[in-house]
């Protein structure tokens, strides 16, 4: 299971117009895309940082398991992301090594990216995404 690098930091905030005051307006940071994930029940600003990326994730919904989160911990990191080649061989790779997966099955986001959570009762407390690409088609 190759690692091929840190995809992105994940933040949980209470609303993205005041998180991107400080990560877009002081820090200068610029903000590549917006979008809304109806199946994690959040509303997503993304924003590159040379190779790797920062997400702002705000809740859209007060029982999903973001909301949860935030409701129990406050704003704050919320996962590490590592993008991998193959995830399904990641995730087998894990299970095999008796790691607790979130998700067996990967999911896929609109744009083809496949993801899954490892819970972070396995990892030292962290929980952990790991995203495969769409392989580009010409």
């Amino acid at each position: 299971m190759p690692i091929l690098k840190i995809d992105h930091i994940a933040v949980v905030v209470e609303e993205l117009d005041g998180a991107l005051a400080f990560w877009q307006d002081a820090l200068g940071l610029t903000v590549r895309a917006l979008e809304q994930n109806t199946d994690e029940a959040v509303n997503i600003a993304f924003l590159p940082v040379g190779a790797s990326q920062l997400e702002l994730i705000q809740p859209t919904s007060t029982d999903s398991g973001v909301a949860k989160y935030l409701a129990k911990r406050g704003s704050g990191i919320h996962h590490l992301c590592l993008a991998v080649d193959d995830i399904h061989a990641a995730l087998a790779q894990l299970a095999a090594h008796g790691v607790e997966l979130i998700n067996d099955t990967p999911r896929t986001r609109h744009d083809g990216t496949q993801y899954a959570f490892v819970h972070p009762k396995s990892t030292g407390g962290v929980l952990v995404e790991l995203y495969q690409y769409p392989t580009p088609t010409e």
